[in-house]
């Protein structure tokens, strides 16, 4: 005779369940940031410093288009986080581990932002693998 019960997860904590509230709070303020670089950029890229000789120097109109799509793709990641969807912890990652990297290469452009936009990044990191581990 075989058991077909399956076993279900035990249920997040409070501090779990916080930490994914506060990962997509921060999220949202990532997503913003990267949209209006990547406006900024698109509308007007006299804004930013030229680089010269930088190793990863792209068109910086090409850098505002790669920060609108990140930042609008943060910004639903974030309503999946809201909305507690399974899929969203596991893209919110991946999003903010290219943000990071990507923001890595922009800091020759704009390097307050970039390195704020990194820290916050791990910040976003860091809660929703800290939710994971306190949910287990």
């Amino acid at each position: 005779m075989t058991d077909n019960r399956t076993v279900a997860s035990p249920p997040r904590s409070g501090w779990a369940k916080g930490a994914v509230v506060f990962a997509a709070v921060v999220l949202v303020a990532i997503g913003a940031f990267h949209v209006i670089t990547g406006l900024s950029a698109i509308i007007d890229d006299e804004y930013f410093v030229q680089v010269r000789g930088y190793a990863f120097d792209l068109d910086l109109t090409a850098w505002g288009w790669i920060y609108l799509i990140f930042g609008l793709a943060l910004l639903g990641t974030a309503v999946g986080l809201f909305r507690r969807a399974g899929w969203a912890e596991w893209v919110a990652l991946f999003l903010v581990m290219l943000s990071a990297l990507n923001n890595f290469f922009f800091i020759p452009y704009q390097p307050f932002l970039a390195l704020l936009l990194i820290a916050l990044d791990v910040w976003v990191i860091w809660a929703l693998t800290g939710s994971r581990a306190a949910a287990a």
